[in-house]
């Protein structure tokens, strides 16, 4: 059988903010989605970028594990799922290795119909941090460019295989910043049984001068960034309603 190779973007040998402790986060290139407020769409195209196997991987995980303080190892994008065979394949060489392994992913490939994959792959997954961009999926539309039913139906998917998650949900003003959106989202996330935090990460417009390098118009110019007070505000909205619907079902 043929080695199989990864499309890889970049690595990150000591990322903060890519799951528990200091992580090697390995960018995987190619993303079906295109978010307005993306602030990486040079890992949107497919077959660009270098090739690297499993092994050429963890050897530079090797090279800087010492400096990885309760962490491991993070896949994140693009959106890595689209290469699920070497994504099973480096999870299962990372736990060969005893390496704690977390996943960013928006859950969009995920097909509820045909799960086999994931099974497959969820086996060798510590902690997954799950990008819900919208609730509404008319507005998931137009913000990402696809609606959120497998966004959803893999969040759910997740609860009932009782793998860890963190909730990841970008508040942008005049987008997401809506208190029935918020409500709404705090409610779906009450019946889920698996979530160890939520992350509400205020909007911020960083990307704009990598869109100019790259020739692309940035969606949301004029948008200003989040307060940290709006979003706690927000989170707080959230959390709220996620009580409350625990207390109504309960």
């Amino acid at each position: 059988m043929a080695q199989i190779l990864g499309n890889i973007h970049s690595i990150e040998s000591c990322g903060t903010v890519d799951g528990p402790g200091i992580r090697f986060v390995v960018f995987f290139q190619g993303c079906p989605l295109r978010c307005m407020y993306c602030h990486n769409p040079d890992t949107w195209d497919f077959n660009v970028n270098q090739k690297m196997s499993v092994e050429e991987i963890l050897k530079k995980y090797d090279g800087v594990k010492e400096f990885l303080k309760n962490g491991g190892l993070t896949a994140t994008g693009g959106e890595p799922t689209a290469q699920i065979d070497f994504l099973i394949e480096l999870f299962k060489a990372a736990k060969a290795k005893n390496i704690h392994t977390t996943l960013d992913t928006s859950g969009i490939l995920f097909n509820k119909t045909n799960p086999a994959k994931y099974d497959e792959l969820i086996k060798y997954t510590d902690l997954i941090l799950l990008d819900i961009k919208h609730i509404d999926s008319t507005q998931h539309h137009k913000l990402t460019g696809q609606a959120n039913v497998n966004v959803l139906e893999f969040a759910k998917y997740l609860s009932n295989k009782k793998i860890p998650v963190w909730i990841r949900h970008v508040v942008v003003p005049n987008v997401t910043n809506n208190k029935i959106y918020l409500a709404k989202l705090g409610e779906f996330l009450s019946t889920l049984n698996n979530i160890q935090a939520l992350d509400v990460l205020p909007y911020h417009d960083m990307a704009i001068p990598k869109y100019e390098s790259l020739g692309k118009e940035y969606p949301l110019k004029g948008i200003p960034a989040l307060t940290k007070e709006q979003a706690l505000e927000a989170r707080n909205t959230i959390l709220d309603a996620m009580r409350a619907a625990k207390m109504k079902n309960s």
